[in-house]
């Protein structure tokens, strides 16, 4: 990643106030991504999951760049992308929400046991959402794997409690996502978004 990648902020009001940023994180398999098409559908402009997309890609390229071959690779490619989404989402008006965020990449490399590069801490600052994040919590009942999502429940759990520490401790406050049909969880993540300060 080179210096070009870092995003600017501003701390105003506007298009570029990072206040309107909102991430949506939590559990694998906590019924996020369906909660965010949710929001699509309603009209939301909602940033699509990174970590998917390589996962994705590398798969059907064959590539290393995968959580469970090369963890550290996977990260700066994920990384890359999501500081492209930041500075799309700063040049848009209105909430955008995005469907896991870079505070999610590091932490996953913590939880690995792997060193973050200074780099992406560089980036874990430039790029501040909204000062509230909101985190679907473990659901077994709904958990499924598959082809890009291999980890087991319990490996899920795990990891969701390490990203959680991670938020708390860059300074954002979680707020759960309860545990709840579609439609019910689209209404609450509005209510609450409307509440959020701009």
């Amino acid at each position: 990643m080179t210096g070009d990648d870092t995003p600017h902020t501003s701390t105003g009001e506007g298009p570029s106030d990072p206040s309107r940023l909102i991430v949506v994180s939590g559990c694998s398999g906590g019924g996020k991504s369906t909660l965010l098409a949710e929001m699509a559908h309603r009209g939301c402009s909602v940033c699509t999951e990174v970590g998917r997309e390589i996962v994705r890609e590398q798969m059907q390229s064959g590539g290393r760049g995968l959580p469970w071959d090369d963890p550290l690779l996977f990260v700066e490619l994920a990384a890359n992308r999501a500081a492209q989404q930041y500075r799309s989402a700063l040049s848009q008006s209105g909430p955008v929400l995005f469907d896991r965020s870079v505070v999610d990449l590091v932490s996953y490399l913590d939880f690995k046991g792997l060193e973050t590069p200074p780099h992406l801490w560089r980036l874990v600052e430039a790029c501040r959402y909204s000062d509230t994040v909101f985190v679907t919590p473990p659901w077994q009942e709904i958990f499924l794997s598959d082809s890009e999502r291999t980890k087991g429940f319990e490996e899920a759990v795990s990891e969701y409690r390490a990203l959680s520490a991670s938020y708390r401790a860059l300074g954002y406050r979680l707020v759960d996502i309860p545990k709840a049909t579609v439609r019910d969880r689209a209404d609450f993540l509005e209510e609450r978004i409307a509440a959020i300060p701009g």
